[in-house]
């Protein structure tokens, strides 16, 4: 059978556009106008419309139009604040961690989105240091301090971050010497799918990169180490669980930012066990998150760049140079943010 020039066009086309990888066009990241300059290490997505950033000056931003337009709608009297974690679970209910040693570390909760706060923790023990929080629904959550008196501390509510309670310790290994864990973007603590009992935390700093897991919404807590490599600032900065069993480790050394050469890895076993990736980012990565619970794609970002991996994180491509701290997916829609304000969305 013979094609027409047209046809015979149009199949030579899509082979070099299929042989030549053109064929899906790679990631690229859109920057949005914050309307802020602080470093923006927090960031909750919820929708393709709704998503909130939190970082340095007390600062909350919250858009409700896909990014076109940011409100600053922080907490009154928290420019010495730090707020490098944010939880959202809509366009009016938040929950915002302010880290630092003593009195720093605080928990905000609104309702209104943004118009009120109510400080509902504020940590007056000075060798607590709270890095991260991290929900499985609207009513329970954990937040992560380094450790006290060789152990990692838990604190936990049931209603939404309205109350908290500090968690036994019988329930948590020790911790190694000079063991902490990074608040880089947090996602130092995460859960799997909402309403499930599972946690994860990462460490670092110490003799070996941990994982950290819990069954039971952090009353109890077994620990293995991974082949990230870890150091006095070196470790496993961020953690992504798609499901119970799928999770993505990323990090490096935030003092050498341009070599990681093993600062990536991946469980199937809902962390029991951990694999380098066959192919990493390369460098330091402050975060990664999966761009959906049914898919294979996932986003790593870090001062130096983006990296996108479409199996599962077993393989990671650079698509970007720019900065960015932190990475958030809902819905299939994902966003970064980091300093001097920079905000973006995945196109």
């Amino acid at each position: 059978m013979r094609l027409r020039p047209i046809a015979v066009l149009a199949l030579a086309l899509a082979t070099v556009a299929t042989t030549s990888g053109f064929a899906r066009p790679g990631p690229a990241w859109r920057l949005l106008d914050s309307g802020s300059t602080a470093r923006l290490r927090g960031l909750a997505a919820v929708s393709d419309t709704v998503a909130w950033a939190s970082g340095t000056g007390g600062t909350v931003l919250r858009t409700t139009d896909g990014g076109r337009t940011w409100r600053s709608v922080g907490p009154p009297d928290t420019a010495d604040l730090q707020f490098r974690d944010i939880e959202a679970f809509d366009a009016r209910h938040a929950v915002a961690l302010a880290i630092g040693e003593g009195e720093l570390s605080r928990v905000y909760v609104t309702d209104d989105g943004g118009a009120s706060w109510a400080e509902t923790f504020r940590n007056t023990d000075p060798a607590a240091f709270y890095d991260c929080v991290a929900f499985s629904d609207r009513r329970h959550g954990l937040a992560l301090s380094d450790p006290v008196d060789g152990h990692f501390r838990i604190l936990a509510t049931q209603d939404g971050g309205r109350h908290w309670a500090v968690q036994p310790v019988a329930g948590m290994p020790a911790a190694l010497d000079g063991e902490f864990a990074f608040a880089a973007s947090g996602t130092c603590l995460v859960t799997a799918a909402r309403g499930g009992a599972d946690a994860w935390f990462a460490t670092g700093g110490g003799s070996a990169a941990r994982v950290f897991h819990s069954a039971d919404l952090g009353r109890h807590w077994s620990v293995t180490a991974t082949p990230i490599p870890s150091g006095p600032s070196a470790g496993i900065y961020s953690l992504a669980f798609a499901d119970r069993m799928h999770g993505l480790a990323v990090g490096g050394d935030f003092a050498a930012p341009t070599a990681a050469p093993a600062a990536a890895a991946t469980t199937r076993d809902g962390g029991r066990t951990w694999a380098v990736a066959k192919a990493v980012p390369g460098e330091y990565r402050s975060g990664v998150a999966w761009r959906s619970t049914r898919g294979d794609t996932a986003y790593a970002v870090g001062p130096t760049g983006s990296d996108v991996s479409h199996d599962g994180g077993r393989t990671w491509r650079r698509f970007d140079t720019g900065s960015f701290d932190a990475v958030a997916c809902a819905d299939g829609t994902c966003w970064a943010s980091g300093e001097a304000g920079r905000i973006a969305r995945l196109r």
